[in-house]
């Protein structure tokens, strides 16, 4: 299993459209086959970094994955609400994998 982290800046005026474009992905990433862990806005501190997490299998799933998110009505308005609002600066995926037990397991 991997985990993506996706990072994001964000334009610190357009918080809510970055909610907004979180929601909608809280709907499409997962019918679309990710593991979606959650999407987190600024709170305290930083106003312009955001963050994107979402598990999947292998790097061959992620590949079909993206290919149904392109194709996905959703997904495709919620590219075009992204690129037509402006609010996303930047955005930067790290692979991850977990190399520790999980909270709360034995032994």
């Amino acid at each position: 299993m991997l985990t993506c982290v996706i990072r994001y800046r964000i334009d610190p005026t357009k918080h809510d459209d970055f909610v907004q474009y979180a929601r909608t992905w809280g709907r499409a990433i997962p019918r679309c086959g990710a593991d979606l862990i959650g999407y987190f806005a600024p709170h305290e501190g930083s106003s312009t970094l955001a963050y994107g997490i979402y598990n999947i299998p292998d790097l061959a799933e992620y590949e079909a994955y993206r290919a149904r998110l392109a194709a996905d009505p959703l997904g495709q308005e919620n590219y075009a609400f992204a690129r037509s609002r402006k609010f996303l600066l930047r955005e930067d995926r790290t692979w991850l994998r977990l190399v520790s037990t999980p909270h709360g397991s034995a032994g």
